[in-house]
């Protein structure tokens, strides 16, 4: 069974109007369209037609054996597989289990591409960070990006510190679709983002930094008082909410 998106069920539909393709043939297709249980987990082939992006797994709360159960589903089905918040440890245990699967350690991201990434169109995204030690967390959202076909560009390392830094790559964030926004500390980057761009700003706290940094609760608090108009926060932490969330935000079209 193909990925159930609505190109392919288009194709499917076309096929069968055509004569190319039996009802039965067809039956056999959608049988596990909405769901699958795996009696662990329900994985769901419908999300893809619903939001244009397969399910993701969630990896640090589960064993290697259901990720791998889950991830073979999603794969059988012909979609690609992306894993967040794996370990190097499951991720070994996985890939000797699913060869196809490619570990980004920085980002603790798996992924298992069974099908071409059809690329956006329509330009960039800027994944900026205000520190080094945020990359983690900018690393998860551009893996997310790719895997939805965006291209994302890294401006790493760029905090109000030294704000020349961010002011030298302005014409890359000027000329983004939209800007992911990473910072600790303070987390006072997103803001000055949302001064120079007219185009969605995405924050994201992290939680880097010192006792009253509240373990990322100080920098989410100063993103959601963002005195730039219309910033977007998201979670401590959540790269790939942040890239979910500008995936909406900047749609399918060029």
């Amino acid at each position: 069974m193909r990925t159930m998106d609505a190109r392919r069920i288009k194709d499917l539909l076309d096929r069968v109007h055509a004569g190319s393709a039996t009802i039965d043939e067809a039956l056999a297709e959608l049988r596990d369209l909405p769901f699958r249980d795996l009696g662990f987990a329900t994985v769901d082939h419908h999300r893809a037609l619903r939001t244009g992006m397969p399910e993701v797994i969630l990896g640090e709360p589960k064993t290697s054996e259901q990720i791998v159960a889950i991830a073979e589903e999603l794969s059988r089905a012909g979609q690609n597989v992306l894993i967040t918040r794996l370990d190097s440890n499951k991720a070994q245990a996985i890939q000797r289990k699913i060869v196809g699967l490619k570990y980004a350690a920085v980002a603790r991201t798996g992924t298992i591409e069974v099908a071409p990434i059809v690329p956006r169109p329509g330009g960039h995204v800027a994944v900026v960070t205000a520190g080094t030690a945020d990359v983690p967390v900018a690393e998860e959202a551009a893996e997310t990006l790719r895997m939805q076909g965006i291209d994302a560009v890294r401006v790493y390392d760029v905090g109000v510190a030294g704000i020349h830094r961010l002011l030298a790559q302005r014409a890359v964030i000027e000329g983004a679709r939209g800007v992911i926004v990473v910072a600790g500390m303070e987390g006072a980057l997103p803001s000055v983002v949302g001064g120079l761009t007219s185009k969605p700003v995405v924050g994201v706290p992290t939680s880097v930094g010192y006792g009253a940094h509240l373990g990322g609760i100080t920098p989410l608090f100063a993103m959601l008082a963002s005195c730039a108009a219309g910033v977007t926060v998201v979670n401590i932490d959540n790269g790939f909410g942040a890239a979910m969330a500008m995936g909406r935000m900047i749609g399918t079209a060029g």
